[in-house]
């Protein structure tokens, strides 16, 4: 039986222009992760780990190379190709809205109507019963500048699972604590 990766990136390049001469950031990368497994990406400042998952989440392009995610070959154009195949990201600074709610971050962009509307007792309904099932508990109705750095990171992580994410890139995750 032949199992493919989750996330197969094959021989990724990525150079920037630089002053004087280019800024090589990956070269000849390969990375593959199966369903199920956690990987952690070390190096120095400059190393382009956060090149690299920029690429996975179609934030930037690679210069050459390829991925398949789950046995399929992918053209990832922006972050909304990578969500749509499965993919979240937290990044290091969080993108979230101080000013709402931890349910209307969650959801923005992906609110769900009922006759027109956005229902909020169905959206607290879900939500909570997936911050729930993944035992990361959160106050729906907090304000988001109200919460400690930790608690807007778990905002942001079932934001992503919300969204169906089945691979999930944490960029820096301790940065902010």
């Amino acid at each position: 039986v032949s199992i493919v990766p989750a996330v197969h990136m094959h021989d990724i390049n990525k150079t920037y222009p630089g002053l004087y001469q280019p800024v090589v950031a990956n070269v000849g990368v390969n990375l593959d992760v199966d369903e199920g497994e956690f990987h952690v990406i070390v190096g120095e400042n400059g190393a382009g780990k956060s090149t690299l998952m920029n690429i996975l989440y179609g934030l930037q392009q690679p210069d050459s190379g390829s991925i398949d995610l789950f046995g399929s070959r992918v053209s990832l154009t922006g972050p909304k190709d990578a969500i749509g195949h499965g993919i979240g990201m937290i990044h290091q600074h969080f993108m979230l809205v101080p000013s709402f709610t931890v349910a209307e971050n969650i959801v923005l962009g992906h609110e769900p109507l009922k006759g027109g509307l956005m229902d909020a007792r169905s959206i607290h309904a879900e939500i909570a019963s997936l911050s729930r099932k993944l035992g990361l508990p959160l106050d729906l109705k907090a304000r988001v500048h109200e919460l400690s750095v930790g608690l807007q990171q778990r905002v942001e992580i079932v934001k992503a699972l919300y969204r169906g994410a089945r691979i999930l890139i944490l960029d820096e995750p301790t940065a902010a604590l």
